[in-house]
């Protein structure tokens, strides 16, 4: 629950949450809070039991987490349902590119050393008014 919390800022919170209870108070706070937090999951905990009740039997193995877009697109990335290894194994970035930019791979060849073909100095080029 607490993973990204560093010991400075463990003792920064200890030593606030002593300046603003007090040393006498605070082992009660502590407590309440406990209390507290204990309910919060003992209502979440059965929410999700009523909910996948509700789902009915297809749903037994269905977890909340992975409701969560990350957890979700790692464990399809695991199970691999979808194909996604096989498209990504099928395409090479790399060999793509070396493809795009030899122009002796493709069946079209391309003349570096021919200049392009300049409009004469009297014509201009097409108004394109999305352009400016």
């Amino acid at each position: 629950m607490f993973n990204d919390i560093g010991p400075l800022e463990l003792v920064t919170i200890i030593v606030l949450a002593v300046l603003v209870f007090g040393p006498d108070k605070l082992p009660k706070v502590i407590q309440d809070a406990m209390r507290t937090i204990r309910k919060i999951r003992e209502f979440s905990e059965s929410a999700k039991h009523d909910i996948r009740e509700e789902l009915g039997p297809g749903f037994k193995d269905f977890e909340f987490e992975d409701l969560n877009p990350k957890t979700f697109i790692r464990k399809q990335m695991d199970s691999d349902e979808l194909g996604i290894k096989e498209i990504r194994n099928g395409f090479d970035l790399k060999k793509e590119m070396a493809e795009a930019t030899d122009p002796g791979s493709s069946g079209r060849r391309v003349d570096m050393t021919k200049k392009p073909e300049d409009p004469g100095k009297d014509e201009r080029p097409p108004f394109d008014a999305e352009a400016t």
